[in-house]
């Protein structure tokens, strides 16, 4: 079974909840390319860096998701992978590719809507703007920008897949 990046449900909305997640690492590739492209132009890179294209030649465990979020430049987006909850910062290996960067992330809390379906710009747009509607709604800000979070493994029929909008809030 993949691990799942840790968090807690602190609360229950309608249509939404709102997630405290855990502090945690994230290795991952800035990729100039469109929304649908990035994922995939990305996911090789981070891939091989967990089946031991580092260092160190450690390989470590695939977990779920993938987040994909907007870059700072216009046709940018930053695809990450979370590593394993266990993961010490001072043990992950460098990467060997120079794309590939592993950071560290400070627990934060976040609205996130649940969807399934296909892994297109249209569909997480929608789901976006449903989040932000029901933010607003509830009086709630967000505090930074939405990221896509994809569960399956591509060969998932789309019907079946999990995915998620994710909002800092």
């Amino acid at each position: 079974m993949t691990e799942k990046q840790v968090y807690e449900v602190v609360r229950q909305c309608k249509g939404y909840e709102i997630r405290r997640y855990a502090p945690h690492l994230v290795a991952e590739v800035t990729i100039e390319a469109g929304f649908e492209r990035a994922g995939m132009a990305a996911f090789g890179r981070l891939v091989s860096f967990i089946n031991g294209a580092n260092r160190t030649q450690t390989r470590m465990a695939m977990t779920a998701p993938v987040i994909q979020s907007p870059a700072a430049r216009d046709n940018q987006h930053v695809v990450a992978f979370v590593l394993p909850a266990d993961t010490n910062a001072a043990d992950v290996p460098q990467p060997t590719d120079a794309s590939v960067t592993v950071r560290a992330l400070d627990s934060e809390n976040a609205a996130v809507l649940k969807f399934s379906g296909r892994w297109t710009f249209n569909s997480f747009e929608k789901h976006r703007m449903r989040l932000e509607t029901a933010l607003k709604r509830d009086g709630i800000e967000a505090i930074g920008p939405a990221r896509y979070a994809r569960f399956d493994p591509p060969w998932t029929p789309w019907f079946m897949r999990h995915n998620e909008v994710v909002i800092p809030v």
